[in-house]
Parts: structure tokens; C-alpha cells; sequence
């Protein structure tokens, strides 16, 4: 699974690298994010109603409602921030979204953490020229609707779609990676056929990979 992530690439080399106009570019002033949790708020990139490129900030998870066993009490929501590639096609919770709503998730790294009390957390990121060489993961998203403590919410959210672990994850995390997305493949997975996404969804090269960063504690990717 993926629960922690990094993105501090800036807005505008964003643009430049998933082809999004300048008007498009719904993020504001973004600051680098070197530590992103499930339900805080992230870019992405989507498809808008005409059809065009757009960068705009969602929140991380899929939300569904959340009862208490004990006493059917309305509870916090789940936020589901990563879909199996196994599900995606088959579950309710992904299918629709993953048909008509398909998203790129820009990042710079993500964290793996391994064994408890303490955790140490290893950062994985691409190589290439400059710190963080800014990549996407495959997402999708859609506006949860859920009831809330006060009644039926909404919130646009997102998702990370994770896919089996390669050489470099599996000794950290022997299950699950994320799937991260070539550019050449980015048209693709925006505007192709499911079956033709679903193709995508597989590990990336582990030897186009490196850990950056690893220690106990290492909950944010700072050293740029």
C-alpha cells in the first residue's frame, strides 16, 4: 500500500510535463508538499468537461460511509487511497471511476515503511538529472458522497491505483507498489479505453528506480 508520498515539483514545470495550459492550472499558489497523507489535499491532473487538461487540487481517498459496531454511530469516514489493478474492473467502489474518471497523480517520491516500534520509512523515487525527478502514479477519482456526523457530505477526491511490488519495493514491501506511469503513456490512461488502461497497470522498472532516503522516523522527503 501507499500512505505517505511527496510532491515538490513546481506548478509550473507540472504544466510542462502533463501538457496542461496555463489557464488550466486550478492549484494556486501550491507549495512543495514533501509529505502527503491520506485525506489531505493533493494535485492532479484531469480531464475537464471540454475534454481539456487540467491541474486541480483533490483530496486522497475515496470516501464510504463509517459505522460504529457497537453502537451504529456515525464515525469519521473511510478514505480509501489505493485501488488493487486486480479490482478496479470488478469492485463498485472503483469500476465506474476507473471507466470514466481517470486521473494522473503527480509525485516526486513515495514511502514504504518497514517493521514497527520503530518504523523505518524508505523513500523511493526515479532516477535522472535533478533531486526528484518528477514522475505520476495511475489515479482516478471521483466526488465521494457519504454520511457525515451532520448528515449526507460530499468531497471530490482521489485515488492511487497499486499494482504487485518490483525488485526494489518487494524486500521493503513485498505485496504492493503504486503504479507508476510512463509519459509516453499518459495519453493513454487520460483519454484511451479501460482495456487499453488496464494494460498500464503493471511495476515499473525496478532498475530505473533508487531508495533516496531511508531512517527511522523519515516521514517527510525534505532533503532536495
Amino acid at each position: 500500500m501507499c500512505n505517505l508520498y511527496s510532491n515538490t515539483t513546481p506548478a509550473d514545470a507540472m504544466r510542462q510535463l502533463f501538457d496542461v495550459a496555463v489557464e488550466k492550472d486550478r492549484l494556486g499558489n501550491a507549495e512543495p508538499l514533501p509529505a502527503i497523507y491520506p485525506k489531505h489535499m493533493a494535485p492532479i491532473v484531469m480531464k475537464d468537461e471540454d475534454g481539456a487538461r487540467e491541474l486541480v487540487s483533490l483530496s486522497w481517498g475515496f470516501r464510504t460511509t463509517k459505522k460504529s459496531k457497537k453502537t451504529g454511530a456515525i464515525l469519521q469516514p473511510h478514505a480509501w487511497n489505493n485501488a488493487r489493478d486486480d479490482k478496479v474492473l470488478k469492485s463498485g467502489l472503483w469500476k465506474n471511476s476507473f471507466e470514466e474518471h481517470r486521473c494522473l497523480v503527480p509525485a516526486s517520491s513515495f514511502c514504504e515503511a518497514q517493521g514497527r516500534n520503530p518504523a523505518t520509512y524508505h523513500w523511493f523515487a526515479l532516477k535522472g538529472s535533478g533531486a526528484r525527478p518528477p514522475f505520476a502514479f495511475a489515479g482516478m477519482w471521483q466526488v465521494s458522497r457519504y454520511e457525515g456526523k451532520e448528515g449526507p457530505e460530499e468531497v471530490p477526491a482521489y485515488t492511487v491505483i497499486t499494482t504487485s511490488a518490483n525488485d526494489i519495493v518487494r524486500p521493503i514491501h513485498p505485496q504492493r507498489m503504486p503504479v507508476i506511469l510512463r509519459p509516453s503513456d499518459y495519453e493513454v490512461w487520460l483519454d484511451g479505453s479501460a482495456a487499453q488502461a488496464f494494460e498500464l497497470l503493471k511495476p515499473y522498472d525496478s532498475d530505473e528506480m533508487e531508495i533516496v532516503r531511508s531512517g527511522v522516523g523519515e516521514k517527510s522527503d525534505t532533503s532536495l
